[in-house]
C-alpha cells in the first residue's frame, strides 16, 4: 500500500497541519518520519492516500507551509 507523507521543516508548521485537519475533512495523523525519509523536525503527517497531487494542492490551498510530500510504500 502506497501513502502520501508530508514533511515539515519546524514542529509549528506540523502542528498546522495537525490542527487543519481536526476543522477539515483531510484524513491523516502526525507520526515520526519513516526511515526512508530525511528531513527537518522529525515529524511527518501521514496523508492515508498516495495522491500527492491532491496532498500538494491541499496544502498550498491553506497556506500550510511544507518541505516535501513524498509517496512511500508502507
Amino acid at each position: 500500500m502506497n501513502t502520501a507523507i508530508i514533511t515539515f521543516d519546524t514542529t509549528t508548521d506540523a502542528m498546522a497541519m495537525e490542527d487543519f485537519s481536526k476543522h477539515s475533512d483531510v484524513s491523516g495523523r502526525l507520526i515520526p518520519i519513516p526511515n526512508q525519509i530525511s528531513a527537518g523536525c522529525g515529524l511527518a503527517w501521514d496523508y492515508e492516500s498516495d495522491d500527492k497531487d491532491g496532498a500538494i494542492s491541499i496544502l498550498k490551498e491553506n497556506n500550510i507551509k511544507y518541505t516535501e510530500v513524498v509517496v512511500i510504500d508502507i
